[in-house]
């Protein structure tokens, strides 16, 4: 096997584990890693979804076995976000254009992880239902759009207006990431999908990531070392996508 593929498994494994660490599918760590390794967008979208749906599913279950979901505000988050993330998925975006999108996007977690820290539960603040809604049908569309589950977009929404905490933002990320990104995936099924050969390796090999990831992350590890190097990696994504012809 060609040795740069397999760098490019390890890294899908080391990105998977990262991203499960803290509650999310990892779309836009799988967009920023198939941008440095030069993949076509009309594949980086329907992989990157498909990768997220068993990444955050396995994510959203250890998250939710320590007790860190909160059902009364995803609810709202998920009816408004589901079908605008459908017609995101629907639009076909020309192949530079959405490169450089995906580059700006990139900025948000990239503060995400380096300035937003947990909210003690004694400044947690009641959430705002309508707020919520706007919040998660804006969040939904551009998940579509992209190609990601939207859980990086909304987790600095929840955290800055100190609804959750940063566990009970992983727990709501995490399935509001699997949500978006199945009915992502069915607005992209409207327009055909292309699929390749190699994706049944990316599954294993992101959903074995993902599981150690969510298992130690929901359960065992300090978060901040692993968002710093999170960070780092989309920041380089961030400028080969906006800065070069990626």
């Amino acid at each position: 096997m060609d040795s740069t593929i397999i760098l490019f498994y390890g890294l899908l494994f080391l990105v998977a584990f990262l991203y499960a660490s803290v509650g999310h599918g990892g779309a836009s760590g799988y967009l920023a890693l198939m941008a440095i390794y030069g993949v076509a967008p009309e594949v980086m979208k329907p992989t990157a979804l498909l990768l997220n749906l068993f990444v955050s599913l396995t994510s959203f279950i250890q998250f939710y076995r320590g007790n860190h979901f909160n059902r009364k505000l995803f609810i709202p988050l998920a009816l408004a976000s589901v079908p605008m993330a459908f017609i995101g998925g629907m639009l076909v975006i020309q192949s530079a254009i959405y490169k450089k999108i995906l580059g700006i996007f990139l900025i948000i977690p990239i503060v995400r992880f380096l300035f937003f820290k947990n909210v003690p539960a004694t400044e947690l603040k009641p959430a705002n239902t309508s707020v919520a809604v706007v919040a998660g049908g804006g969040v939904g569309f551009l998940s579509g759009l992209i190609g990601i589950g939207g859980g990086i977009l909304l987790s600095p929404i929840l955290l800055m207006l100190k609804w959750t905490d940063q566990k009970q933002t992983a727990a709501i990320s995490a399935l509001f990431i699997f949500v978006n990104s199945v009915s992502g995936l069915a607005g992209q099924l409207t327009k055909g999908i292309h699929f390749t050969p190699q994706m049944l390796w990316y599954v294993i090999i992101a959903f074995c990531g993902g599981l150690c990831g969510a298992y130690f992350g929901a359960l065992k590890f300090k978060q901040e070392f692993l968002k710093t190097i999170l960070a780092v990696v989309l920041m380089l994504a961030a400028y080969k996508l906006l800065f070069t012809k990626a």
